[in-house]
């Protein structure tokens, strides 16, 4: 029987914020209007969320490093938020390395790429491309932003300048994003959210499962499992499994990590109660595959660096 993985994990994917900032314009919406996202109602998480809020959260699940993910920080005030994280004490390993947002198709694209790349901390951009028809699941602006000339060509400058980047969208979208994928071989994509099965109709699901399998056949993308909670929220661990070894499925566990997506999955579950459905999902896998998924694959995509020893066992996590 495969031992069940006991050993560090790295999560690349949360997010922090200072509402007092005024930073967050999806979140402040939410909280004057009361409106319901994708994801249901955010009213769970209009409060401050720090390194503090997350270590609480993840103290039980042995987390010695994280990759922080832009959380919807305003354009208006570019280079702000790496910059805010920087003042953090990040010695505890949260927020270890960023995920910056810059607007690929914006007129000051390439400065603000080359501004963010001078940090050694962030390691990738996220540019959300989710477009939905009704406005409450709408995350771009356009639909068409992957086949615009000015978004590809920001995309090229944050590829020459060796950022990661980090492909948010919905199943619909999969088609244009296999072509982008392909048009753009020298760029390290990672999808978000298991690729954000939204429509859990019996047509839905099998969107997504075809769209995940084409771009699984792409070498150079990966696949963060996060968040499903989201897009299920009467979840159980029989109605997740069959999500997460799809997933596994079309990338491998060398092509895959586990992310918690706090405190946004804390919606609809707890910390714990994520980490449980992937460690008894995966238990199934052998323990190097295990610790691809919680570990090893996020190490290296997002260059971490973080060495396992007998340092960061059992008992030292955040």
């Amino acid at each position: 029987m495969t031992k069940c993985y006991d050993g560090p994990v790295i999560d690349p994917h949360h997010h922090l914020w200072d509402l007092s900032l005024q930073r967050h314009p999806w979140l402040e919406k939410a909280r004057v209007s009361g409106e319901e996202m994708a994801v249901g109602n955010l009213g769970p998480i209009l409060h401050d969320y720090g390194i503090a809020d997350y270590r609480a959260d993840a103290a039980q699940q042995n987390v010695v490093a994280t990759v922080h993910v832009e959380a919807g920080w305003s354009v208006a005030y570019p280079l702000e938020e790496s910059r805010w994280l920087d003042s953090l004490d990040r010695s505890s390993g949260v927020a270890h390395r960023y995920i910056a947002r810059v607007p690929l198709d914006g007129p000051d694209a390439a400065r603000l790429l080359e501004a963010e790349a001078e940090n050694p901390n962030v390691v990738g951009i996220r540019d959300i491309l989710s477009w939905h028809p009704d406005v409450e699941k709408r995350f771009a602006s356009s639909p068409d932003r992957m086949t615009d000339p000015a978004w590809r060509a920001g995309l090229a400058h944050a590829t020459r300048l060796g950022l990661v980047f980090d492909l948010m969208l919905y199943p619909w979208q999969m088609d244009k994003a296999l072509d982008l994928v392909r048009a753009f071989p020298e760029t390290l994509f990672v999808l978000n959210h298991g690729g954000s099965p939204l429509d859990r109709t019996e047509d839905g699901m099998a969107l997504w499962r075809s769209g995940l399998r084409a771009l699984g056949r792409q070498a150079n993308i990966r696949l963060k499992i996060s968040d499903l909670v989201a897009y299920d929220h009467a979840w159980t661990l029989e109605s997740l499994r069959p999500v997460i070894e799809h997933c596994l499925d079309c990338f491998g566990p060398a092509r895959a990590m586990f992310a918690s997506d706090f405190p946004v999955a804390g919606l609809h579950a707890s910390f714990d109660e994520v980490y449980q459905v992937f460690r008894t999902v995966a238990a199934a896998l052998s323990y190097d595959e295990q610790r691809a998924l919680f570990f090893a694959t996020a190490n290296e995509t997002y260059r971490l660096g973080i060495a396992e020893s007998p340092e960061i066992g059992r008992g030292s996590h955040v």
